[in-house]
């Protein structure tokens, strides 16, 4: 019996598709040439912002061959909903020293710009060498907070985005692409 390919149907709950799974991949080795630029072969720190930005942290240092260090923090912001509930909470730190350390913090979207300002307070707290930041996707038109990463995969619309790590209550993370959500289901009871 032959196998279904998963590129082959869009999935039922996305209005559409804004970057497939090979433009997601290509953009995902361009970012990683420009990082390696920047970081020569030297070593540094990555810090990724999860559950979200899960997938794009493994397939980004995939592409680099440079000595990295690993660490997460967990930060809840969205909820169940489609906009942001306010302050970004941290639900869990670091676990490394970063002090003197290059990091590198990467996040899967840049939108109010409150996650990722918060975060990168508090390592900067912790008296890194330098920070940069990396983003896959920057929503521009949603900022509250100014900031601007300093790597960025692409920028999008002012849309509610899901797949490759992306997600509305906890769901659709594992899909390949990343598209927009269908608006019937943005705004739908509290899910069973």
């Amino acid at each position: 019996m032959p196998t279904k390919n998963r590129n082959s149907e869009q999935h039922p709950d996305l209005e559409s598709v804004m970057f497939t799974e090979a433009q997601i991949k290509k953009r995902v080795r361009e970012l990683a040439r420009e990082i390696r630029k920047v970081y020569g072969g030297g070593e540094f720190t990555i810090i990724s912002i999860i559950n979200g930005a899960v997938m794009f942290t493994a397939d980004l240092m995939r592409e680099i061959d440079n000595p990295v260090r690993l660490d997460c923090v967990r930060i809840s912001s969205y909820g169940n909903r489609t906009t942001s509930v306010g302050t970004p909470q941290i639900v869990s730190s670091l676990t490394i020293d970063i002090a003197r350390r290059h990091v590198l913090l990467i996040d899967d979207i840049l939108d109010t710009g409150k996650t990722i300002t918060l975060v990168s307070g508090l390592i900067m707290k912790l008296g890194p060498a330098s920070l940069r930041t990396c983003v896959l996707l920057d929503k521009v038109g949603r900022r509250q907070v100014p900031f601007d990463a300093d790597f960025v995969g692409f920028k999008i619309p002012d849309k509610f985005v899901i797949g490759y790590g992306l997600d509305f209550a906890e769901r659709y993370r594992n899909l390949p692409c990343i598209g927009v959500l269908s608006p019937r289901l943005q705004n739908p009871p509290e899910w069973a």
